[in-house]
Formats: structure tokens, sequence, C-alpha cells
């Protein structure tokens, strides 16, 4: 039979129709103003906080819409933005320092539609917002890296060249090398002005000390300022990826400045803490025993070559000033458990620069104890305000006698738990930071164009498939009528799409759908104009259709 279809064809419609139906459903439904409470450092959220929390905004006279505790996190949702707003003060006021709370929006989707996997497309931060940092590059931090970097490098070129000194010692831009005599000062200015070609040199005396000044240049330190703020942004960009953030950006602002905005943000506790997070290793070799440690922290004489510490216990030990590999060095890490003691422990692989230095270091040292730094910007407090307080902390989490030489591969412990050791070594694997970042501004934005652009967006959407509607309608009477239900199966099925799929609709995709909308019905306008010219020349209706 003529235009006759296998009930198998219109079943398979159907059913796809009511699964767009299904997954484009959740675009329905409200987002709620919500504060998110996470712990830091493995701390976990629980009733006790909970109630805390509540009372807080009870007593600040705060409508809550519901609190959910789940494993990691408690959400507290509010009616409106303002009530979001006030909350967020009445929360920051009784929060302790272990936790931090972040302003986003989540969707009230019920639970059935959730556990079928139904969840609303990623709203671009034009429409929906999200988290907007600005981060600022601690420069200055920056060549005080790279000049200690190159005080180490000086004295392993003079101890391979046998070339006594007195001291090396940092210095502004750059490092200052003391010797006894004059011979000597002129034998290392030649070896250091050969090792180092990209810096400059300088020779002084000062009475009986002879000195020779390596140092950075202007244009060399303007590249070293450049090229730690692309290190920062490459590393901040791979640890939002590893989030799974959709559609970031992520990009310079002046010369010392990043922007970082995460529209569509399912999880900022979590995107905040690793952002503002700076953790990283440091491997040092320890200085004398812990007699003259605890003599230097009574005394406040340091040793020279050697930096005070204190382990996790607050027991002093001095290290070597001499750093023997770092973040920078490791090419990837991962967590897991000690097979001995059973501890939460970091697996860490070296580049081979790193690995040369670590072999070369380990077996000249063997039966010495080498220490390992852990390095954290950490909230210590919180202000008048509530806004929290944060310092780096540099401890000692580890020390171990060296058995053996290695290099490449290696384990460290003495974390505090599964979690900490997750958290570094996802870290360890996104990058190091070349330079210190602060975060000085931190807020979850509404749409930056407005509301009444989203509001308009969806009225032009609405206007369009209705004139369409009406034209068709009107012109093609019933054939027209069945290319509007097929139109409006259109609009649901891309709404499902981009749903399923997670996309991230901006201004431009509702202009996109819009021009779909406009175009969709082309074809059926083809077709019926078809159809009528078969009509017209005397075919049967079924002919004409088939």
């Amino acid at each position: 039979m003529l235009n006759h279809y296998p009930s198998w064809k219109n079943l398979l419609v159907a059913g796809v129709l009511l699964v767009g139906l299904l997954y484009a459903l959740p675009n329905l439904f409200s987002q709620d103003p919500v504060i998110e409470i996470t712990g830091t450092r493995g701390e976990q959220v629980g009733e006790t906080l909970q109630q805390n929390i509540l009372a807080a905004l009870e007593r600040a006279q705060i409508t809550i819409k519901s609190s959910e505790l789940k494993a990691d996190r408690l959400q507290v949702r509010f009616k409106a933005a303002e009530d979001q707003l006030a909350g967020q003060d009445a929360i920051a006021k009784v929060l302790p320092a272990e936790f931090t709370h972040a302003l986003t929006l989540s969707p009230d989707i019920p639970g059935w539609l959730t556990a079928l996997g139904g969840r609303p497309m990623n709203l671009g931060l034009d429409l929906r917002g999200g988290i907007h940092v600005l981060i600022d590059v601690d420069m200055d931090a920056a060549i005080e890296k790279t000049v200690e970097r190159h005080a180490g490098n000086i004295r392993t070129a003079l101890r391979d060249e046998k070339i006594r000194y007195v001291t090396v010692k940092e210095s502004g831009n750059g490092v200052d090398v003391r010797f006894k005599d004059a011979d000597s000062r002129d034998q290392a200015e030649k070896v250091l002005r050969s090792e180092f070609r990209d810096l400059a040199t300088s020779v002084r005396d000062e009475g009986e000390e002879f000195y020779v000044r390596v140092f950075m240049s202007q244009d060399e330190e303007r590249a070293a300022r450049r090229l730690a703020l692309e290190q920062n942004i490459t590393t901040l960009r791979n640890r939002v990826n590893a989030l799974g953030v959709a559609e970031p950006v992520i990009q310079q602002q002046g010369d010392r400045r990043i922007v970082v905005e995460l529209p569509g943000v399912q999880d900022p506790g979590k995107v905040k803490d690793l952002l503002g997070a700076t953790a990283t290793l440091e491997y040092r070799l320890v200085h004398g025993d812990p007699g003259q440690a605890f003599e230097a922290e009574s005394s406040g004489r340091v040793p020279p070559g050697a930096a005070l510490y204190h382990e996790r216990n607050g027991q002093p030990i001095l290290l070597k000033r001499q750093v023997i590999v770092t973040g920078d060095e490791m090419t990837s890490a991962s967590s897991g458990f000690d097979q001995q003691s059973g501890q939460p422990a970091v697996y860490v692989n070296l580049d081979s620069k790193g690995a040369r230095r670590m072999r070369n270091v380990t077996t000249e040292n063997v039966g010495k104890p080498m220490a390992v730094v852990f390095k954290e910007k950490r909230t210590v407090g919180r202000d008048s305000e509530g806004k929290p307080i944060r310092k780096w902390v540099e401890e000692v989490i580890n020390v171990a006698t060296i058995r053996e030489a290695f290099g490449r591969r290696f384990q460290t412990t003495g974390l505090d738990n599964a979690q900490e050791a997750h958290q570094l070594a996802l870290l360890l694997r996104a990058g190091a930071l070349a330079a210190p970042i602060n975060i000085v501004e931190e807020r979850t934005i509404g749409p930056s164009l407005g509301q009444d652009n989203i509001d308009q967006g969806m009225v032009s959407v609405m206007v369009g498939l209705l004139a369409v509607m009406v034209v068709m309608a009107v012109y093609y009477k019933v054939f027209g009528m069945v290319a509007n239900l097929a139109l409006m199966a259109n609009l649901v099925l891309i709404v499902a799409i981009l749903s399923m799929l997670q996309a991230t609709l901006t201004v431009p995709g509702i202009a996109g759908i819009v021009l779909t909308v406009g175009m969709a019905v082309d074809a059926n306008v083809l077709i019926y104009e078809r159809i009528r010219e078969e009509l017209s020349i005397g075919s049967t209706p079924q002919a004409s259709i088939h």
C-alpha cells in the first residue's frame, strides 16, 4: 500500500519522542540558589556543623528551602538570591577555618528523574553565570624562586670544578659569591660566565673579600615573569580540565593576573579549593642532628646553608637550603597505600633531570636522613568580616634514612589521610605552579547579560516557533499541522540532545536555535509544493504524496 509505514517504524518514532521528552524535561525545573559547605584536608561535614549553620541562619531570620547533608558536603537551598547572599554572611561567621563555602545554583529535579540520568543542559557564563575568579601571580616570588635555583646550580658548578668559595648568597635578582682570593674569584668568574650564558656577571672587591655577582638582566627578568605567568595559566587549565568543567575560560589579564571563568559549575567547593591550592613537595637533606635544631630554635641563629623547619608534631628540624627536587621535576603522581605500613602514600615519577639529580644525591648520601617538605597555602582563620585568612605553611611530613640510591620512581608517606594523598597527587599531576598565586576576587555571578536577555532569548524562540506554525497552518492546512508537530518534535529533540551531551548553551546558541526553527520547515515546504504540482496535473493524492 502506498504511503503506509510498518508499525515498528512508527513505534521507533514514538519511542524517540518519548525519550526526548524525558531528557528535555529537566530544563523546565527551576534553579535554586545554594550554598555548599565542604571540608578541607579531609575534614568531614557532620550533623553538628549542620545544626550550627541552621541555628545561625535562624538567628539571622533567614528562611531556607531545605538543607541536605551529603557524603562530603552540606547543601543549603534558599528560595531567593537575596536570602542566599544574606545567608553567606551568617554562615561565614560560624564556619570553622577547616571548612569552606561557595555560592552556586542547583536545579530542583525530582530524584527519579536524576536516577534516570536526566540533567539540564549547561548554560554559559553569559546566561547562567558561574564562578568568576581573579588570580594575582606573585611575580617577586617567581624571581626569588628562579634566583634560588640559580644559587643551587652555581654551588654545584663550583664544586664540580673544585673551586673553593666562602659563601653563595642570594641577593635581589642575582647571586653573590664570595671568595678569599682574587685568583679563585677570576677562575670562578670564567666558569660561571661559560656555564650561565643567559645570565650577566660582574666582579667587585670589598677590602680582602672578592665577589662575583651572577644576575638577571631586565630582559631576562621580564622573560622569567612571562614564563611564570604562562606556566601558571597552563597549570590552572590542567587542574580545571581534571574536574571536567564545561567550557572554562582561563586567560591572562594584564602582566600578572589571570581570569578564570567556570560556567555551569556543579562542584564549586572543590573548584575553589583546587584553584587556590598550591600544595607541592620538596626533597631536602637533613642538616646536623636534632640537638642543633633545638638550639637554633631557642637562639634564633640558624647555621649557614641551613633552614629551620618543623615536623607535623611540632618538633624542629634543620634542613639544607639546597633543594634536591621539587614539583617542577615530577612528571606523574598517583596515590595509594604503603605496602609495609599501610599509610597513605604518593607515588612519584621524576623527569630525566630530576631523576639524575636525585640519584647523584642519594648515591653520595647513603645512610643519611632526607626530609620531605609539604608546602601549602592554608586557611588559618577568619577576619572580623568572616573572610578566610590564608598563609603559607611549610612542614616536614616525612624524614627517612637513605638505604640505597634511587632515582626516577619512589614513594612519599607521612600524609594525614587518603584524601590528602589523592589531592596532592592530583596537584602534582596537574603541574607545579611556577609562582605562588593569591585569589584576589572570587564570586558566583549571575547572567552577565542580565535576566532580561535570557527572557528575550526565550521569547524570540517562542515567537519564531509560533510565527512559523501559524503560517504553515494557514497556508497548508492539515499538512501544515503535521509540519508543526514535526517542528515541535525537532525543538524537543534539540534540547534533549544538548542535555544528554551536557553541551553548553550560550546567547549565540539561542540564536542558532531560532535560526533552526525558521529553517526546519524548508523541506516540508518543498515537499508540499511538489505535491501541489502533482495534484494540479491530475495525479491522485496518494500518487502525489508517493
